[in-house]
């Protein structure tokens, strides 16, 4: 039995075996969907589950695509035979390269070559192998690369894929980020502090014919003096006690959430006008400040306009249970102590819960930045990068409009009316809007609100429509507008009503 090294150096393969191998992926058909094709929707629940086993049965027929998920996906040694096959003339230049180790009659993957994909590409993602598969213990050493991940996944639904010149994916991993923004951006630089992760970035992206600028150092040391269209980060923000040994990918050297204040404090100087810097990241409630306000401070000094939505608030029992068993500490000698640890430590930070989102900022230049920080727990669907362009545009229309009764606004396109009620009644009872895509905000509408959203097809000022609005019910026209222009603003920054 072949078995994998601790801490295994992966080296660059030669240009004409990566090109090799990429051809060689593509024609086995090595994508997601064909992934799941293969296994079916079942085996490949399970396997989300880390559960192999109806994986191994859906893929014994011997094909190439079946011998590369083996492989790769499942971690499962596979003969030589069947691995030339899948792998024609590549077995022992990608061992030479540490990504494969063999045997006599035995090969068996050291890293794990992930089908990745969006609605217009199928990509390939070098990464470490999923730890734990089967109920095995979770082993991960401190430089462990995740591979695509939930958090990953959410940061790629969160950025505006708006065509920019340069982008910085900092924090890069295995470079999944680097993937997405090299289809809207001229040039992409990405960077972490782990250099086995940087190994596997150059990897990714050579893999799927991208040139992306990685380089080596912490936060924004490797770009000092530059600046940056499009920034987007996952960084190591767990927020852990700082004794015991710490994993690369999720945990830093910082004290506390202090990576993300860094982050955020240093966006200024690395955006230029317009640009955008997005974060997925974690954050402290404290005992004693609220943490809209913490988050607050830490924004006002940059002069950037700010959207901060948390997504989730985790008590601590829940918060260091979680990471502890992504550590693998779970189950084992040790754990119940570590447990207590976790939470004692959390007392003496006097952190009272954990907070979990978005972070959004932009150099808007303006004396006078729009900063949001809100708790929206509620739902939301696929991207939502055009939720945030359409918060720049009204940051940008509020400003530009100290009165938003003067602005001819028009209601979001795909926008729904959802009424209730008595059957056979008159008149609903609620009237409801609701965004479909993105952010499904709901709000609730009264008859001038419902007016209001109806008539907005920027033609008439929304003070225009409320006057009409009024007329028609019966009601004081300067009372409505009084009444009506904080909602009007409100349904402006909520995403109803567009510039």
């Amino acid at each position: 039995m072949v078995e994998p090294r601790a801490a295994l150096p992966v080296e660059t393969p030669p240009d004409t075996v990566v090109a090799t191998l990429a051809d060689t992926l593509r024609a086995a058909q090595f994508t997601a969907d064909a992934v799941v094709g293969l296994l079916g929707l079942p085996a490949h629940a399970a396997l989300g589950r880390n559960e192999t086993t109806p994986a191994v049965r859906a893929t014994a027929d011997g094909s190439p695509l079946a011998t590369l998920i083996r492989l790769f996906t499942l971690q499962r040694s596979v003969s030589r035979e069947a691995a030339d096959r899948a792998l024609p003339g590549l077995v022992d230049p990608l061992a030479r390269a540490g990504l494969l180790a063999t045997s006599a009659d035995e090969v068996r993957a050291l890293v794990d070559v992930r089908p990745y994909g969006d609605e217009d590409h199928d990509w390939f993602v070098v990464c470490d192998p999923t730890p734990g598969l089967d109920a095995r213990p979770v082993e991960v050493g401190p430089e462990h690369v995740l591979g695509i991940s939930e958090a990953s996944s959410s940061l790629a639904r969160l950025v505006a894929r708006r065509p920019v010149g340069r982008a910085l994916d900092l924090g890069a991993g295995c470079g999944v980020q680097a993937l997405h923004l090299a289809q809207h951006s001229g040039e992409v630089v990405a960077t972490d502090v782990n250099e086995r992760a940087l190994a596997m970035a150059r990897l990714t992206a050579r893999l799927n014919g991208l040139d992306v600028d990685v380089r080596a150092g912490s936060l924004y040391e490797p770009v000092v003096g530059e600046r940056f269209d499009l920034i987007a980060s996952n960084p190591p923000f767990v927020v852990s006690p700082p004794d015991g040994e710490r994993l690369v990918y999720r945990e830093t050297g910082f004290d506390g959430d202090d990576v993300v204040r860094r982050l955020v404090a240093g966006a200024a100087d690395h955006l230029t006008e317009d640009g955008l810097c997005q974060l997925l990241a974690s954050w402290v409630h404290p005992t004693d400040v609220d943490w809209r306000e913490r988050l607050a401070s830490w924004i006002a000094p940059t002069g950037l306009d700010a959207w901060v939505v948390e997504r989730e608030e985790l008590d601590l029992p829940a918060y260091a249970e979680m990471w502890l068993a992504d550590s693998g500490r779970r189950g084992r000698p040790g754990y119940t102590e570590a447990y207590d640890r976790w939470l004692s430590w959390f007392d003496e930070q006097k952190i009272a819960a954990m907070g979990f989102g978005w972070i959004t900022l932009r150099r808007a230049e303006r004396d006078t930045p729009s900063v949001r920080i809100e708790s929206y727990p509620g739902p939301v669907s696929g991207p939502v990068g055009d939720d945030v362009l359409a918060w720049t545009r009204a940051a940008d229309a509020l400003a530009a409009t100290p009165d938003p009764l003067a602005h001819a606004w028009h209601a979001r396109p795909d926008l729904v009316q959802v009424t209730a009620g008595p059957v056979g009644a008159g008149d609903p009872a609620s009237i409801r809007a609701r965004v479909p895509h993105g952010v499904q905000r709901e709000r609730t509408l009264d008859t001038v609100e419902a007016g209001l959203l109806s008539a907005s097809d920027g033609d008439l000022t929304a003070g225009q429509i409320l006057d009409a609005l009024a007329h028609l019910l019966d009601l004081d026209a300067t009372d409505v507008r009084a009444h009506y222009t904080p909602a009007v603003t409100r349904l402006v920054t909520d995403g109803f009503l567009l510039s």
